[in-house]
């Protein structure tokens, strides 16, 4: 087929797919060709706007490295990461569901999962409970405990918690040049499924803006923060596993993240202590806090 218009271009860009041998590779592709035709349809877009899309998508792949994923945080911006969490857990919850594993006896619902982000950094060492994960890591200290149960309150002895924040003042490890891990930390919570480790209290931050994600931002009118958080990727033998965060309640920019993370579920008060004993035993010579959270996980379906 020969186009002769922009309708019949659209129809022999998708009848190129008819050798496709993945079903869902050409769903996804039909897909992605009809939405790509109508946008240019739609807004008209001109051959100089075009030029300057695709080198904004030159210079995103370009500020890729080993610790920087601009396209991620490009996918982060646009609400486009949080969009397939959203979807992955809703989907994981209806195969669970039709499997018949989450039973009639559930009754606490699954922690929700939010965006990884682009600062997670495989192969953070394994700590035991009430360890201090950011030993000279700058930033308040903080004593983090609660339990990892299935949504039927039953504990999950050994359950993994693997956990990442930036310092206190929103510097992420993987910012500075040369600088190994900190402020990371795999924990295994006990037969009672308890964990309980020291960290600092997160700080708000701005995602990186000295690249075309900033740049986008910018011409968007839109901030580049995220408020204070901690990460954790928490899992189990036969549960889904979730990918997720801790919010400092009252955190600025806590009703306006920059990548749409933010969840109700997960926003946690931080309480204040003065200097003295901790509930781990401790003893502090400064003021810390502690921050209490359990997650819930679902049991898988296979």
């Amino acid at each position: 087929m020969t186009p002769s218009n922009e309708n019949e271009l659209t129809q022999a860009a998708l009848q190129r797919l008819e050798g496709a041998t993945d079903p869902r590779f050409a769903q996804v592709m039909t897909s992605l060709i009809t939405h790509l035709h109508a946008f240019i349809r739609e807004v008209d877009l001109k051959p100089d706007e075009w030029m300057r899309g695709i080198e904004f998508l030159t210079a995103t792949g370009q500020a890729c490295d080993a610790k920087r994923q601009e396209f991620i945080l490009l996918s982060d911006t646009l609400g486009a990461s949080m969009m397939v969490v959203m979807l992955d857990q809703l989907r994981a919850a209806r195969e669970a569901e039709r499997a018949g594993a989450t039973g009639s006896l559930a009754v606490t619902p699954t922690t929700e999962a939010t965006v990884q982000g682009p600062y997670y950094w495989a192969g953070a060492p394994e700590m035991p409970c009430g360890a201090d994960i950011a030993k000279g890591t700058p930033g308040e200290p903080t004593f983090y405990s609660g339990r990892v149960t299935d949504t039927r309150g039953q504990p999950l002895a050994g359950a993994l918690l693997d956990i990442w924040s930036g310092d206190g003042e929103g510097v992420y490890d993987m910012q500075v040049e040369g600088a190994g891990m900190a402020a990371r930390a795999r924990i295994r919570t006990d037969a009672e499924g308890r964990y309980w480790f020291w960290s600092i209290r997160p700080s708000y931050y701005p995602v990186p803006v000295d690249g075309p994600v900033g740049r986008m931002l910018d011409g968007m009118g839109r901030h580049p923060n995220r408020p204070g958080h901690i990460h954790m990727m928490v899992s189990a033998p036969a549960h889904v596993p979730i990918t997720t965060h801790l919010f400092v309640a009252g955190s600025p920019y806590i009703d306006s993240d920059a990548v749409f993370g933010v969840r109700p579920s997960l926003i946690v008060d931080f309480e204040p202590h003065p200097a003295g004993t901790a509930p781990d035993g401790r003893t502090l010579d400064t003021p810390y806090w502690s921050a209490h959270y359990d997650f819930h996980l679902q049991p898988s379906a296979v």
